[in-house]
């Protein structure tokens, strides 16, 4: 099984989101290989190391990349956006691919609390998605989609 996390720059959301999906699926043992990417190049922010550290997973060595860093990169099984500007100028992938959407609000220039909220909002959704794969279960038929960050950071 391939996934795929994709938002506009690969330096935060997507980032986070790509650790949080590989810790659950070496947790509960799903064979998964877990990309990320963005629409635009730049580089991983400092606070998403950071944070994402507090929580034992390291993203150190992970870079910002595009679509067409990534091998195959037109074979994914699931297919995640977690912004609204990925989500709307994302390419048409496959009929195979079940493409999600869980927009998350970007924490930059926030406060690590900020970074933190977030990291936790999305490491929520990817627990919840892999719980789901395992399980045999159509991802579209998970709630994986966290109101309570829209509300506390609105």
């Amino acid at each position: 099984m391939r996934l795929l996390v994709l938002c506009t720059h690969n330096s935060a959301r997507s980032q986070m989101a790509e650790g949080w999906l590989r810790h659950y699926a070496n947790d509960l043992g799903l064979k998964v290989e877990v990309f990320s990417a963005g629409t635009e190049q730049t580089f991983v922010k400092p606070d998403a190391i950071t944070v994402m550290k507090e929580v034992g997973i390291d993203l150190l060595s992970h870079s910002s990349k595009t679509l067409d860093d990534l091998p195959d990169k037109w074979n994914f099984d699931v297919l995640m956006t977690v912004c609204d500007s990925a989500n709307e100028v994302c390419p048409t992938y496959p009929a195979k691919t079940t493409r999600l959407h869980v927009s998350f609000p970007d924490p930059s220039g926030g406060t690590l609390s900020t970074w933190r909220e977030v990291r936790d909002a999305i490491g929520n959704s990817c627990k919840t998605l892999i719980e789901t794969l395992k399980s045999g279960k159509n991802p579209l038929e998970a709630d994986l989609q966290s109101t309570r960050i829209k509300e506390s950071l609105s």
